[in-house]
């Protein structure tokens, strides 16, 4: 009797240890603008793993947006106006990913996603 509840008690540990070490998509943040008033992404670059997402959210000096380089279905083209506006996009394939701002990429508002 006591082996059964040390192998159910060993097991039980098991589980748990491995539903706590797997891995949780995560959501990284950007801002559209920087805290200073600069026309730029805050982070300019950001690394993140394949499931993972972006929240781009409108800080300063609006409107911006943030359009992908041959990606279409990432890119949000409309302007985002209000302060906290915000939308996620989340990326699935390895690779990196380079974006602009419409209004603003001949100020050099540029970033770029790196997915593992």
């Amino acid at each position: 009797m006591l082996r059964s509840i040390a192998a159910a008690c060993c097991a039980l540990i098991l589980v748990l240890g491995l539903g706590v070490s797997s891995a949780q998509a995560k959501t990284v943040e950007v801002k559209l603008g920087t805290d200073a008033g600069m026309l730029a992404f805050e982070p300019s670059t950001v690394t993140i793993s394949a499931g993972d997402s972006v929240k781009f959210v409108n800080n300063k000096l609006a409107p911006h947006n943030a359009v992908f380089e041959g990606h279409e279905e990432l890119s949000h083209s409309d302007l985002a106006f209000a302060p906290g506006e915000s939308w996620e996009e989340t990326f699935s394939t390895a690779g990196t990913y380079d974006y602009y701002c419409e209004p603003h990429r001949g100020a050099g508002m540029v970033g770029k996603v790196v997915v593992n």
